[in-house]
């Protein structure tokens, strides 16, 4: 199955489904071993393992670089994090049309300004997008788009920015009208009030999607009885490698030695068979002279 049909039916699912963030190929495919059914390519997550800002810093072409190894090395579903599509609608035409040839299944782009800062760094003082133009992006994305499951999910900054349910449903009908696959209702809350009062007005219209980064301690089972048909958690393996490593360079700093560290990181073997060594080997195997030196001849042209 496709991708692109696979990060559909997750939308389409009877059951409540979830993402996980990676930001480099070795996440990506920790994640799917996991048992993970579809990957959120974060873009904090892909800027701070660029040593960047979250604010536009890293170019989109940068980006998708980045996406294009989460791709490659995982079989299952992509959901870029593509900030407001870095730029307007015919940025996000382009945009579309190389998200379909690296193969990754979705893109969420919000309707704030180009060049964005991250939702939890002074939200209340950052600008929305016009509902017009932001729904022309949406529209641009979903004519250009070859692949017809494909999916765009349009998200919602009303919470973030302050300006309350009324505007945040207003937004969500017009995007939806726009052609939204499917909506990502944001909020800095540390509780899920804002998503469930979202919820009990919007009836289910088209699937919802959240991101519970600041309203962690809810039960899932909440945001499922309200209706939620994806969650994504969208920051922790960045946040978790963060802890391992700066851990880990203290200690080596400290004891100038690498015994203390050595039984509790993973093996160079682990590294290896997660870039899938084994498969290399076979394939010399198959491809190379057996002396192990190539057999080359020379030819002049006549």
């Amino acid at each position: 199955m496709k991708k692109s049909t696979q990060f559909r039916a997750l939308l389409e699912s009877n059951e409540v489904e979830f993402l996980l963030e990676a930001h480099n190929g070795i996440s990506a495919r920790i994640v799917e071993e996991a048992g993970f059914k579809g990957i959120w390519a974060s873009g904090l997550s892909i800027s701070a393992s660029l040593g960047v800002r979250d604010n536009n810093e890293a170019s989109w072409t940068q980006v998708l670089e980045v996406a294009e190894y989460l791709s490659d090395a995982a079989s299952i579903p992509i959901l870029i994090d593509a900030d407001t599509g870095y730029g307007n609608f015919n940025n996000v035409r382009r945009l579309v049309r190389k998200l379909e040839q690296i193969k990754v299944s979705a893109m969420c782009i919000e309707d704030k300004l180009f060049p964005k800062t991250n939702s939890f760094i002074n939200g209340e003082g950052q600008p929305l997008a016009n509902i017009d133009e932001f729904c022309g992006k949406i529209k641009a994305a979903k004519d250009t788009q070859e692949d017809p499951d494909f999916c765009v999910v349009a998200r919602i900054e009303a919470f973030i920015a302050g300006w309350g349910l009324s505007e945040a449903l207003k937004r969500a009908e017009a995007y939806y009208r726009a052609g939204a696959d499917a909506l990502l209702v944001h909020s800095k809350l540390s509780t899920p009030a804002d998503i469930l009062t979202f919820m009990e007005e919007w009836k289910n219209t088209c699937p919802v999607v959240v991101v519970p980064t600041m309203y962690y301690n809810t039960q899932t089972q909440v945001l499922v009885d309200a209706g939620i048909k994806l969650i994504i958690w969208a920051n922790h393996m960045m946040r978790s490698s963060i802890t391992a490593m700066q851990r880990t360079a203290s200690q080596i700093f400290e004891e100038q030695s690498l015994l203390g560290v050595e039984g509790e990181i993973a093996p160079v073997s682990e590294i290896f068979r997660l870039q899938n060594a084994a498969e290399l080997k076979e394939a010399e195997k198959r491809y190379l002279p057996k002396n192990g030196a190539p057999d080359i001849e020379y030819r002049h042209a006549s």
